[in-house]
Parts: structure tokens; C-alpha cells; sequence
């Protein structure tokens, strides 16, 4: 049987595979492996539960909390909010863990359950696998006074607000600044917080409507946001997903600055005064070689780490660094949150344009971006990829070809039948002429069935 936790929690088709059955047995299950510590007093756990506003969450978050409660947990309902808002309030409340649900920047019809445990931090594999293990077992049923409550959450996006605005080192006045909110879990918060920071704001996608999330708007859409940047004459826009947790952004001319260009401007201003912890930034085997150059020329080192925000988390956390993300646009400010934060990511780059008084196309030339492709091989046996000497020997010469000058990445699907082909290089038909090769020995090689060598 496979893994029913993926990457970043259970995600998949709301009345699919992701059922109010199903998402009450979790609730039950997490209630046991993260609800078993009683405070001092011996009071019931507590637990947040916060969602975005696709319409399949109003069942899936009533199945939640009845399972909680059902199982003696006390539920605070914090109702449509950003999943980094949802793990800074498990902190903020000292709760004993929370309950996300959303589908990020999955389209409507999708939904997922994600959890926080105590202090708003990520789970690790092994109790997200105690928790897959509890649900095979008998629930939890207290009687009487011992069931939870369930209670409306009533300033949780007031206090998140609050908390946000105290990050900032430098008021938002004069600034014009575009917000796209994905018709998503920041439409009601982003634009608020960068109001009160001091910004003239012009606000779009920010009308969900329960089916309306992510379409042809938020970071996975940018159409919209340059256009309306260019139009109202902003000094940038900013860019979320569903959940909230990603930014991207657009300078006041409509050019895009990804996750890779966002990271290097808040690297160097956070080395330049003194907060940038041991002036290092930890950032996936994904991000563009010109940001590893660029931050090399700044006196900062980067770590790597497989692709996922929850490995970035991971090497963060071990090594002690307040700085890391990836080119999607899940930056991790440690200092301030326990996971990606878009609305504190946009907050932190319109204060550096705020600060400097240079615009956001000038902070970005901060790095330049080499020419990078990917190319997606379907069909073919990932898991030879890293074994089938012909492969092997194909990377090996190719990447000898590059020299300093780009990298090439094979990178198996975690989810798909198919191999990622990543090649970057100093011009574009180097690129093309390089990964069009090495994609289709991938092709070749790992079809089914094994070729000899």
C-alpha cells in the first residue's frame, strides 16, 4: 500500500481521495499522536484548524474538527487563513498542533490536510507515518465532560496581522504596490497588513468565491499582476498562491523576480546588517546557478538541499540559518516564521524598495539569471535514472562541456512516471542543444524494457 502522506501532507481530489471520512479518520488519528501531552492543569490539547477558501474545505474542515472534538480535542476555528498564519498561531497560542487544509496552488477541485505540531513546526516522516499507523486502530472516544469544544478563533487574523507588521524594519509610505491574492487565503489579510504598513495598494484576484482559487490569477498565473502593475504605475507587485505561503513578484516595468532574485536581495541586505546567521542562505538543488555566483561574490555561502521547502526547513533547522527558500517562491524567514510566508515575504521586499530607495529592477540585477530548461521525460523508469551507465555517462559529458559555465539535473518525478532533464548554461541554444540530447538518452534508456549496454 502506498504512502498516504505525499510531500506536504494528504493532497488530492476533494470527495476523491480525499473524503470526510477519510479526513475525519486523520483528524482522530492525529488527535492520539499529536494530542497526547495535557497541559499541567490537566486541560484538554488544543488544536488550530485554519483553510483556504475552496469550497470542498467547509466539509473537509467540519470533518476535521468533529474528529478532534469527538476526540477530546479543543478546537480554535481560525476560518479562512494563510497556512504560515496557521502555523504561527499554534505557536502564538501554544497550542498543541494545528490543522491546515488546502490544496496550495492546486486547482479548485483539489483540497489537502496538512499538520503543525506544537510551536507551528512541520512533522517529520516518521509521525506523519504514526499518524498513517493510528488510523487502522480504534478511535479515541471520550464520553461526557471529556469531549473537546470547538470555538471560533476570533482574532486569529488580527493577531497575525500584528504579528507580521512587527517584522518589518521599515515603514511601507510612499510606496505603490500591487497585490495579487490568488482569490485565495490572503485575500482578506495581504492586502490589509500592506495597508497598515504604510503602502497605497491596489488589490486584485482577491475575490474567492469557493471555486475561483488559483484560476488565471495568484504566483502560477502573472499575466494579470504585470499588466495591472504597468497600468496603475506601481513600484511592484506581488504574487501569492492559494495558501499563501509562496511570492513572487514584478517590478514596476512588468519584468518577473522569482523565488532565486527575491532570496539574493534579502540575503545581501540581511549580511549588510548583521542578521544573515553564519551568512548563509539555504536554497533547493533547483535554484539558478546565478544566484549560488552572485551570493559567492557577496561573501555568502549557499546550502543545497532536495527539492521541497520541508528539506530547506530541515537543513535550516539542523545548521541553525535564518534564510532559505526556493526559485517558486517559498522563502523561510526562521527569525520570524516556522515555514514559507508569502505575505511576510512581500512585506520584507517592499521594505528593502522602501529602505533603499532603489527600485525592485535594480535590487535584482543583484543576481543574473543563467538560461535554464527543463524538460519532462514521461513514461520511462525513474528509477533507473541514477543507475543506467549510459545516463550516467551522458550527464558526465555534458557537464564536463559546461564547465563552470552551467550544471545539468536529473531529478525523478516524486509523484509521476517521469524524469526532469535541468540544464543551465551561459546562452539559451547551448541549453536547448544540450538538454534536447540528454532527454532523449533518458528517453531511450529508461523506456521499458532495460536496454543492454
Amino acid at each position: 500500500m502506498s504512502r498516504l502522506f505525499g510531500t506536504d501532507g494528504v493532497r488530492g481530489l476533494a470527495n476523491g481521495l480525499l473524503t470526510a471520512e477519510l479526513a475525519m479518520q486523520l483528524a482522530q488519528a492525529a488527535a492520539v499522536v499529536l494530542g497526547h501531552d495535557r497541559n499541567v492543569n490537566g486541560s484538554r490539547p488544543r488544536a488550530v484548524v485554519a483553510r483556504d477558501p475552496r469550497a470542498s474545505g467547509e466539509f473537509i474542515a467540519a470533518a476535521v474538527e468533529a474528529g478532534l472534538s469527538s476526540s477530546g480535542i479543543d478546537v480554535y476555528d481560525a476560518g479562512v487563513l494563510p497556512t504560515p498564519a496557521a502555523a504561527y498561531l499554534v505557536a502564538d497560542l501554544d497550542a498543541d498542533f494545528g490543522v491546515m487544509i488546502s490544496a496550495s496552488h492546486n486547482p479548485a477541485p483539489d483540497n489537502g490536510i496538512k499538520f503543525f505540531a506544537r510551536g507551528g513546526q512541520k512533522l517529520p516522516d516518521e509521525v506523519e507515518d504514526a499518524i498513517e499507523a493510528q488510523m487502522s486502530k480504534e478511535a479515541v472516544r471520550p464520553v461526557g465532560a471529556d469531549v473537546g469544544r470547538i470555538q471560533r478563533f476570533s482574532d486569529a487574523e488580527d493577531r497575525y496581522i500584528v504579528h507580521l507588521l512587527q517584522t518589518l524594519p521599515h515603514s511601507l509610505e510612499g510606496l505603490k504596490v500591487v497585490l495579487d491574492c490568488a482569490h485565495g487565503a490572503a485575500s482578506g489579510c495581504s492586502p490589509q497588513v500592506f495597508k497598515d504598513a504604510g503602502a497605497d495598494v491596489v488589490v486584485i484576484g482577491a475575490d474567492p468565491d469557493g471555486h475561483n482559487i488559483n484560476d488565471g490569477v495568484g504566483s502560477t498565473h502573472l499575466g494579470p499582476l504585470k499588466e495591472a502593475v504597468v497600468r496603475h504605475h506601481a513600484d511592484l507587485g506581488i504574487a501569492h498562491d492559494g495558501d499563501a505561503d509562496r511570492c513572487l513578484a514584478v517590478d514596476h516595468e512588468g519584468n518577473e523576480v522569482d523565488g532565486d532574485q527575491i532570496m539574493a536581495i534579502l540575503a545581501v541586505a540581511l549580511k549588510k546588517s548583521g542578521k544573515l546567521r553564519d551568512d548563509v542562505l539555504v536554497a533547493t538543488v533547483m535554484s539558478n546557478l546565478g544566484l549560488k555566483i552572485a551570493l559567492q561574490k557577496a561573501g555568502i555561502s549557499i546550502r543545497e538541499t532536495a527539492v521541497g521547502d520541508r528539506y530547506v526547513l530541515e537543513e535550516m533547522r539542523d545548521g541553525g540559518f535564518n534564510l532559505g527558500g526556493e526559485q517558486s517562491g517559498h522563502v523561510i524567514f526562521a527569525d520570524h516564521a516556522t515555514t514559507g510566508d508569502g505575505v511576510l515575504t512581500g512585506l520584507q521586499l517592499a521594505a528593502q524598495i522602501a529602505l533603499t530607495g532603489r527600485p525592485l529592477k535594480e535590487l535584482a540585477t543583484v543576481m543574473t539569471k543563467l538560461p535554464q530548461l527543463m524538460v519532462n521525460v514521461r513514461n520511462v523508469d525513474k528509477t533507473r535514472a541514477g543507475t543506467d551507465e549510459v545516463v550516467l555517462d551522458a550527464v558526465t559529458r555534458a557537464s564536463a562541456e559546461l564547465g563552470d559555465t552551467g550544471r545539468v539535473l536529473l531529478r525523478p518525478s516524486g509523484t509521476e512516471a517521469l524524469v526532469r532533464v535541468m540544464v543551465e548554461a551561459a546562452d539559451m541554444p547551448t541549453a536547448e542543444r544540450i538538454c534536447k540530447h540528454l532527454a532523449a538518452v533518458v528517453e531511450a534508456r529508461l523506456t521499458e524494457p532495460v536496454l543492454k549496454t
